[in-house]
């Protein structure tokens, strides 16, 4: 019965438009204890995870006696069908390819959603289930790996056959006992690509990587991105591709199977000064429907006045000065003081009068400190 039921879910889930369906077990993921100990005890979380353990190893802890769990993926795009212009006057920054169009996490709730009712549909059994995408306890790579759709890479992404990593999973715990499928081994063998170009060196070199250095966590964090961290994201706001685009697996792979998922030139590369100044308003408008959008716009406004600087824009310099004088964000004014510090040529008497008077009416000490250590560097060029 439930084997008949387990073939009519994969042939239903092809014509919902899900990419790939595998099935385990509920059983405990007591495997992945140790190592969520240990990165927790060396700082390695990012804090975004779910905080209780038990809830992360134990499916029964999080749902009444679970048999077990469906594992979907979404194949995402990896190139852009549309390029944005090529114009040195307006420089552009880039969102990561996992926040190309539509969020994800409305997409996969969606197709989870519908796989749902078609097996309610198709079942007299009393069918009780929960779906979660990243932000549930369970870890989608664990799941999935366990579900045999791919393998855990070195760089903790889910790699499959036909996608590469450019997948997007979530997981049904349902309590209808499928059988389950075989897992997939490791297959990365002796390469380190990942590894080896991974600007911060974030990856541990076992599928764990140290989340505080990983370029992707340092686009969205808050505060001031710490300076060793600024030249490495390069022009890229929002997330990171680089251990991705550097994986033999990932060569050729490029998916354009859902249209929601389809990215549009100013939301994922858009002009850089522009982001300076958007309101509350305009970022809800124009990068709303991105998943990068979560952390809202000053993170990404942060990002941005570091990418003018990393891309050499000379031009910004004039409203990089207005925001400086008038933004009443600290954090916004202190990454300004240290791009306009970057981008000048030369000790230009005129700059440092205008940051000395900075340095007279500023109140908040991460600008005191931008202030300080931008006049220390224009002094430096002078010399």
């Amino acid at each position: 019965m439930y084997d008949d039921l387990k073939q009519k879910i994969i042939a239903a889930s092809a014509e919902l438009g899900i990419d790939k369906i595998g099935f385990t077990t509920a059983a405990p993921f007591t495997e992945m204890a140790a190592s969520l100990q240990a990165q927790k005890a060396a700082g390695h979380t990012s804090g975004f995870e779910h905080q209780v353990l038990a809830e992360r190893l134990y499916p029964d802890q999080i749902f009444d006696q679970p048999q077990s769990i469906i594992a979907i993926a979404l194949a995402y795009p990896s190139k852009m069908q549309q390029k944005a212009p090529r114009d040195r006057k307006q420089r552009r920054g880039t969102f990561a390819r996992a926040s190309w169009g539509e969020d994800y996490h409305f997409i996969l709730r969606d197709k989870m959603q519908q796989l749902a009712e078609f097996i309610e549909a198709n079942t007299e059994l009393e069918f009780r289930f929960k779906p979660m995408v990243d932000t549930g306890e369970l870890s989608d790579v664990a799941v999935a790996q366990r579900a045999g759709m791919g393998f855990i890479g070195r760089n903790g992404l889910l790699v499959t056959e036909e996608f590469g990593s450019f997948v997007y999973i979530g997981e049904i715990i349902t309590n209808i006992p499928f059988a389950p499928d075989p897992p997939v081994e490791n297959q990365c063998g002796t390469c380190t690509r990942c590894i080896d170009y991974c600007p911060p060196q974030a990856l541990l070199g076992d599928g764990r990587l140290n989340a505080q250095r990983c370029l992707s966590y340092q686009t969205q964090t808050k505060g001031m991105m710490a300076e060793e961290f600024r030249p490495q994201i390069r022009s890229v706001i929002y997330g990171c591709d680089i251990c991705q685009l550097v994986c033999p697996f990932n060569r050729g792979k490029d998916a354009h199977h859902h249209a929601r998922m389809e990215p549009e030139v100013e939301e994922v590369t858009p002009v850089l000064q522009s982001m300076l100044t958007i309101s509350n308003k305009e970022f809800k408008q124009r990068f709303g429907r991105l998943a990068g959008s979560w952390r809202g716009k000053k993170p990404l406004q942060r990002n941005a006045i570091i990418a003018l600087a990393n891309v050499k824009d000379r031009s910004a310099v004039p409203l990089l000065l207005e925001v400086i004088e008038n933004d009443p964000r600290p954090v916004i004014r202190a990454t300004a003081i240290w791009a306009v510090a970057e981008l000048a040529q030369h000790a230009d008497p005129a700059l440092q009068a205008f940051l000395h008077e900075q340095q007279i009416t500023a109140t908040d000490s991460e600008v005191q400190q931008a202030l300080l250590a931008a006049l220390t560097k224009l002094q430096s060029k002078k010399d």
